[in-house]
């Protein structure tokens, strides 16, 4: 484990997580570092840390693909309050689910290790400790931040482990790399613990050639009220949707009271950005009935498409809410057909709710933590420190491209994986560049920049002189006024390795041939 930094009286180093830019340090000061019950240089006592761990590389073959479990043992003496959670990797990540369980559970050596062999399951993580975070589909960089004093507890001796998809489109061999963050605060400024929320339309059918949307209704508030006998005090703090490159729509709406109908949260298309969302002040949606949601899809191939990964389909959602039950809301079989509307059409399913108590550890600070100070975690001997997300080095000049430049190669090297699938320029893609089209040569050489520059996208002949090769070797391009602007891929905290961007330039140098 390595901590990155802690952030308090005695005016340190911090990293900025609100702004999961190319993780450039806040401040000049060299950061300084504590563990236990931590203190500034000045004796006062912080309020807030950042942890960063770093899983190590992870070399994944051509057009491999794999689901692996990942952790990280905190080795963590007393309880954790999370008041946010930074994921960055170097690509490949198409999505992870990640969970807090006691030391004990899944045990083995930490790092990337088969599933199966310990006998994880996400259920099974869930009710043995809770949810700490839910990548959005593909994205590089993301943060989960709630409202000040709602947090995601980490009981004392946890262990953190996700289940992870790796995917990756290129014909070559890629190495990634993957880092936590955890944004720790004091107990005294905790109040409220967050509890995990699912909603998920797992019976898809997906239809070839059509566009269709996928609803559901989940009466949460009856579930709730028989089970506990208490009052339904549902209150929605955060939420991030979960759709594979089909998706072009996702729809949280409440059920029932003042708001009945009423869309909290929708997202649009499809770009691999991070998409998750932070209510502030939170939803209060307890006088409703429920949540309904609804997944859509524009499935422009020739076969139906599913629930599951790869070139299949998923439709999810993690909430993190105010609540004394984890619940849990599916629809499992029974999905029909309803209506066929303007050129889509419309599914239901019924919802099946679980739910289960909050492990017993998922109580509020004693009152020795509240009159102790700050507790991080003991460091590993010889562990540095790391930022939350590793620093964008702009693209070596001098580097050697791969030994095939064509653009041929650069099509299954660069702009499928990383332009195309991982990203948003793919049918419809942002700006009007498709990167999936018959004739790539025509589009790159035709397709009018939309950006504020007179650049064209690729000017043969002329590397330095065509957007694109800016856009990709530049961690902060700047166009005609000066102006940054984000380096690509979206999202991306670093540049392409030097190998592929290299032949990009000497593919542009040679005149850019079809």
């Amino acid at each position: 484990m390595r901590v990155a930094s802690v952030i308090g009286a005695g005016g340190c180093q911090a990293w900025d997580l609100s702004d999961p830019g190319p993780g450039t340090p806040a401040g000049s000061d060299a950061p300084w570092t504590s563990t236990g019950d931590a203190e500034t240089t000045s004796g006062l006592p912080v309020d807030s840390a950042i942890i960063t761990h770093e899983f190590g590389t992870l070399a994944l073959p051509p057009l491999g693909e794999s689901e692996p479990c990942v952790s990280w043992t905190i080795a963590n003496d007393k309880p954790l309050y999370v008041q946010a959670v930074t994921l960055a990797n170097l690509s490949s990540f198409h999505h992870s689910n990640w969970f807090v369980v006691p030391d004990h559970i899944f045990d083995g050596p930490d790092g990337y290790w088969a599933c199966g062999e310990r006998d994880f399951e996400d259920f099974a993580a869930a009710q043995a400790g809770t949810v700490l975070f839910a990548q959005s589909t593909q994205s590089w960089v993301e943060t989960q931040r709630t409202t000040a004093g709602a947090v995601i507890k980490i009981p004392a001796h946890s262990r953190i482990v996700g289940s992870v998809h790796l995917l990756n489109l290129a014909a070559r061999e890629v190495e990634t790399n993957l880092w936590l963050s955890l944004e720790l605060i004091h107990p005294s400024d905790v109040e409220v613990l967050l509890s995990p929320m699912r909603l998920s339309y797992v019976d898809l059918e997906i239809p070839a050639m059509a566009r269709s949307r996928h609803a559901s209704s989940c009466a949460f508030k009856n579930y709730y009220e028989d089970y506990t006998n208490t009052p339904y005090p549902l209150k929605v703090h955060y939420a991030v949707p979960h759709y594979h490159s089909l998706g072009e729509f996702f729809d949280l709406r409440q059920v029932g009271g003042e708001r009945d109908g009423e869309t909290l949260y929708s997202l649009q298309g499809f770009n691999a950005d991070a998409n998750g969302k932070t209510f502030d002040p939170p939803l209060d949606v307890s006088d409703g009935t429920g949540l309904g949601f609804s997944c859509g899809y524009d499935n422009f191939r020739s076969e139906s498409v599913g629930w599951g990964i790869g070139d299949q389909e998923m439709c999810v959602m993690l909430l993190l809410v105010e609540s004394a039950l984890l619940l849990d809301g599916a629809v499992l079989s029974g999905s029909q057909l309803i209506e066929a509307r303007d050129g889509v059409q419309y599914y239901e399913g019924d919802c099946l709710i679980i739910g289960y108590p909050k492990s017993g550890a998922q109580g509020p600070p004693t009152q020795a933590e509240l009159e102790g100070g700050l507790y991080v975690p003991q460091l590993d001997d010889g562990d540095g420190e790391l930022p939350p997300v590793p620093v964008c080095v702009q693209s070596d000049p001098d580097a050697a491209p791969l030994d095939d430049v064509s653009l041929a190669d650069l099509n299954n090297t660069l702009f499928q994986p990383a332009c195309a699938f991982s990203a948003c320029h793919g049918a419809g893609g942002a700006a009007g560049l498709d990167f999936t089209v018959a004739d790539l040569h025509a589009t790159l050489l035709g397709h009018e920049v939309s950006a504020n520059t007179s650049l064209p996208l690729v000017a043969p002949g002329d590397p330095e002189g065509s957007w694109l090769y800016r856009l990709v070797s530049r961690c902060d391009p700047t166009d005609d006024a000066g102006i940054s602007v984000t380096h690509m891929p979206r999202n991306a905290p670093v540049l392409l390795d030097d190998a592929i961007v290299a032949t990009l330039r000497e593919w542009i140098a040679s005149g850019a041939p079809p």
